[in-house]
């Protein structure tokens, strides 16, 4: 089992200049396993009318997004398309090509979740091709939040977040001050594609000649899907068709639980609350197949689930440890275990290490493990 490490959530804010744009957490990375097509080591053939395409992240240590193409009666259906960047692009233009299509081919593009590894091409595949984009509607409001929302809004908003987890001041500062030089501009989300048909839980897609049903798996993001393909497996593996998992099920990574909250939203979310009751719902789906967008593809999706589930309590088990003696959010990211030492952690890192520690407080309180300490300011947590 991998241990968590914090990154960078691709649409959150960061100073310029940190390169660590990485969504899951970065646990020791297993390269795709499985075999390629021709000459071509970017495309992989799963069978029964689904390829993937190996679509480079930039200065990221996951490598790539595997991105992958499902053929219909009306054309080739992207699901994910890969990170906004000129050699990302060529790779997805390339890959097509390989596949005998043609970017200008494709018929429809499905979002998994609105992070910039997996939405960041859909608005040029729609510009080139004319594609639909469909999203579930609580990942299209991040997306129309971030276009919308002037960016100081976010490094002012992130500046008063940090500050109540507890963040020393030293932290905050370089905040200020990208807020105040205008630097915020280049942060990636601020021109996502906003897409034009609602992914609905548990409805077929409509797809001509395909039966792809989604299944909403919020945690990693509030509106990320998996999309269950129900159709027999072209190898007869046992099991119930084929799963997508985007980012909700990797096989060798615990994707990264953090905060999605709008600066004036009141509301108190539990994520990893939302993220184990998703996994649970997809390990008694039991696929034959799962076909996550890092990594490679595996089989025993319940076996993995179990894997997920026992280390979600085991971390929780050590932050209540933690927890005997009152800790603000940062005050406890700054003794969780990561897969290095915190002071290697980048600095963007560490704004999203706190948000998945906030995360973990919040689903102890809401467990009644924790409480805060009344009185308390920035708020601290203890055990209970």
């Amino acid at each position: 089992m991998t241990q968590d490490t914090p990154q960078v959530t691709e649409g959150a804010p960061r100073v310029e200049g940190d390169a660590s744009r990485v969504t899951e957490d970065a646990s020791p990375v297993e390269e795709d396993a499985s075999p390629v097509t021709g000459d071509t080591p970017h495309v992989t053939d799963h069978g029964g009318g689904v390829r993937g395409i190996k679509v480079p992240i930039p200065d990221n240590p996951l490598g790539h997004t595997l991105v992958h193409v499902l053929d219909t009666d009306r054309g080739p259906v992207l699901i994910d398309t890969g990170w906004d960047d000129p050699a990302s692009w060529d790779t997805l233009v390339a890959g097509l090509a390989a596949l005998g299509t043609a970017v200008t081919d494709v018929h429809g593009v499905v979002i998994t979740h609105h992070h910039p590894d997996h939405h960041g091409l859909s608005g040029r595949v729609r510009e080139a091709s004319g594609a639909w984009i469909a999203m579930h509607a609580a990942d299209t409001e991040v997306v129309v939040r971030t276009r919308a929302c002037e960016p100081g809004v976010w490094f002012d908003y992130m500046s008063a977040k940090l500050a109540a987890a507890g963040a020393p001041e030293e932290h905050i500062a370089p905040l200020r001050a990208a807020r105040a030089s205008g630097r915020m501009r280049t942060l990636p989300g601020l021109r996502a594609a906003v897409p034009d048909r609602e992914i609905v839980p548990a409805e077929l897609l409509p797809l001509a000649g395909r039966r792809l049903r989604a299944i909403w798996t919020p945690g990693h993001t509030p509106g990320h899907v998996c999309l269950h393909l129900e159709e027999a497996h072209p190898a007869n593996l046992p099991g119930n068709g084929r799963l997508f998992s985007g980012d909700h099920l990797l096989p060798g990574i615990s994707p990264h639980i953090g905060l999605y909250e709008a600066p004036e939203d009141t509301r108190v979310t539990d994520p990893l609350g939302d993220y184990l009751d998703s996994l649970e719902r997809i390990g008694r789906l039991g696929p034959a197949e799962v076909l996550p967008a890092h990594q490679h593809a595996f089989t025993d999706a319940p076996g993995r689930v179990r894997e997920l589930l026992d280390h979600h309590e085991e971390r929780l088990r050590g932050l209540l440890a933690l927890l005997a003696e009152p800790l603000t959010p940062w005050g406890l990211a700054e003794r969780m275990e990561w897969n290095r030492p915190w002071e290697q952690i980048p600095y963007g890192s560490r704004n999203i290490a706190v948000s998945e520690a906030e995360a973990h407080v919040r689903r102890l309180v809401k467990q009644g493990r924790a409480e805060a300490v009344p009185g308390t300011d920035p708020v601290a947590y203890r055990a209970v």
